[in-house]
C-alpha cells in the first residue's frame, strides 16, 4: 500500500484519507490528493460531454472541470444537499472536483487495518481504482486510487476542459 503515500509513526505505518460518503458508502482518498474541499457552486454545463461530466466552474479565475463520482462509479445518485461538496482533487497532471454527498473526517488508518478488496467486488475496471478496504471500528471504508478512476483517454477528454485556460474576472 505504499503507494498511497503512508508516513511512519512510530513503529506503525500510517494511511492519512479524507473520508467521504457517496451513495451511502464511505470512501477515502489520501489527503495529498486533495487540494481543497469546497461548496457547490454554479456549475456551467457542457454540451455532449459524458454523463458523470456535470460541467466546469470558475475557481479563482481557473477553469475546474467537474465530475459527479455517483455517475462515475454507476451509482445512485443522491439529491444534493446542503452538505454535498465538491473536493478538488489531482488526477495525475490535472486538476478536477468531484462532487461527493458529504465529506465527514480526516483520519488515519493503519496500513495493518487495510485489505485487498475482495475478488468478487472487483473487476477489471474496478481494480484499476479500488485500492483496498480499510477497517475502522465497525465502519468499511473502499479506499480510492483517485489517479486510476480514469483511463488515460478520459483524463485527457477532462484535461482539454480544464486547459480552456483562465475564466475573465
Amino acid at each position: 500500500m505504499k503507494e498511497y503515500g503512508v508516513s511512519n509513526n512510530s513503529s506503525t505505518e500510517l494511511l492519512h484519507l479524507v473520508a467521504c460518503q457517496l451513495s451511502n458508502e464511505e470512501f477515502g482518498i489520501e489527503i495529498s490528493k486533495v487540494k481543497e474541499i469546497i461548496r457547490i457552486p454554479d456549475i456551467t454545463k457542457i454540451p455532449q460531454s459524458q454523463e458523470y461530466v456535470e460541467g466546469i466552474i470558475n475557481l479563482r479565475g481557473n477553469v475546474i472541470p467537474i465530475i459527479n463520482l455517483a455517475a462515475r462509479f454507476n451509482l445512485q445518485h443522491d439529491e444534493r444537499s446542503d452538505d454535498s461538496r465538491i473536493m478538488v482533487v489531482e488526477l495525475g497532471n490535472l486538476i478536477a472536483g468531484m462532487i461527493v454527498d458529504s465529506v465527514t473526517e480526516v483520519l488515519s488508518i493503519s496500513t495493518e487495518d487495510i485489505e485487498p478488496a475482495p475478488d468478487f467486488i472487483t473487476s477489471k475496471l474496478t481494480e484499476r481504482y479500488i485500492q483496498g478496504v480499510g477497517k475502522i471500528d465497525k465502519r468499511l471504508i473502499i479506499l480510492l486510487n483517485i489517479e486510476n478512476i480514469f483511463t488515460d483517454e478520459q483524463k485527457l477528454e477532462i484535461g482539454q476542459i480544464e486547459n480552456a485556460g483562465p475564466i475573465p474576472a
